[in-house]
């Protein structure tokens, strides 16, 4: 990329008494600042036509709620139109992401180290300790499971929404598979891994003021264990079988395959003796535990094997943002 020109793309919905603020901090290496109105009840999107007066700032309404997902969506393909943005950073409009941090996301890319950068809040331990204590559950939970789904198993805070993206990457993007609401971080993370995309964390501290979160943290365990689940099967799919095979793909089958019969012919030999209240045989005994042993330890293999195949070589110095036609549905600016 021979110009690194920024784009921000600032998601609004319940963030009135914050966005002015956060606009005001917005540095001079900004180039765009897409401000999107997610059908906003308090007006937000018309508080900043009102009184913002930097050339910079554009506003887009949404005819109805989209969902924090949708709204980024929006903005990443306004931003997109403009060939001048090259690298898109999303921070949101309720004050807890301090735009003088945009610098230090946007090196790693501007530098030819990552495609896609992401706050991390669990850096600091000092920083950590001041955020509620529902959250740091609910986050190490939520990242534990995006490591499966995602298979970025080096990096944590996945529901960090902070970050920064380069042009290339976010136009080979399928903006209308990405999750519309409080998944989409971690969707987006697993159709990354899909392109093979390079992903780093940066350290952050948390900030947490007045501002109310529309996303419950524990509630949400539940409802995104479907999603991850989904996400994991398709990505071992697409990258064991369907792109390429290795003895990755092998270790899995033969794993699956010895733990699930291990346990079902163990299950049943163990019920049928007690049925017949007979001792179950030293040898079915270990032959079954044998089996189980041998799969779990294949299944081991292959998670350490996909654990060191994250990709390595930044996916925007090897393509071009022309080389894909931009996603449809543009709506206008207001």
């Amino acid at each position: 990329m021979s110009e690194y020109g920024i784009a921000v793309v600032v998601p609004c919905f319940r963030c009135r008494s914050h966005i002015l603020d956060v606009l005001q901090r917005m540095g001079q290496d900004v180039r765009r600042v897409y401000v999107v109105d997610d059908c906003c009840p308090e007006g937000t999107g018309r508080l900043v036509q009102e009184k913002v007066s930097d050339p910079r700032v554009r506003v887009l309404f949404n005819e109805k709620n989209l969902g924090v997902g949708g709204a980024v969506m929006r903005g990443y393909r306004a931003a997109l139109e403009e060939p001048e943005n090259r690298i898109i950073v999303k921070i949101d409009g309720d004050g807890q992401m301090d735009p003088a941090l945009i610098p230090r996301f946007v090196a790693p890319i501007r530098r030819g180290m990552a495609d896609y950068a992401k706050g991390n809040r669990f850096y600091d331990l000092d920083h950590v300790f001041r955020m509620p204590k529902i959250r740091i559950f609910g986050n190490v939970v939520l990242s534990f499971l995006s490591k499966f789904s995602t298979g970025y198993w080096q990096i944590f805070d996945f529901t960090n929404g902070y970050t920064a993206i380069a042009r290339e990457v976010a136009s080979h993007l399928d903006f209308k598979k990405i999750d519309k609401r409080y998944f989409f971080e971690s969707d987006m993370l697993f159709r990354l891994n899909i392109i093979r995309a390079v992903v780093v964390d940066i350290p952050m501290a948390a900030r947490y003021g007045d501002e109310k979160s529309n996303l419950s943290i524990v509630g949400s365990v539940g409802r995104f264990l479907f999603k991850h689940c989904a996400n994991m099967v398709k990505r071992i799919f697409y990258s064991y079988f369907l792109r390429d095979l290795s003895l990755a793909s092998l270790e899995l089958l033969l794993g699956l395959f010895f733990t699930v019969w291990g346990c079902l012919f163990g299950g049943f030999t163990w019920w049928n003796a007690l049925e017949q209240q007979l001792a179950t045989p030293a040898g079915t005994a270990i032959l079954a535990g044998t089996m189980i042993i041998v799969g779990l330890q294949l299944l081991l293999g292959f998670f350490a094997y996909d654990m060191a195949n994250a990709p390595t070589h930044p996916l925007h110095l090897l393509c071009d943002d022309r080389d894909k036609p931009l996603s449809s549905g543009n709506a206008k600016q207001a």
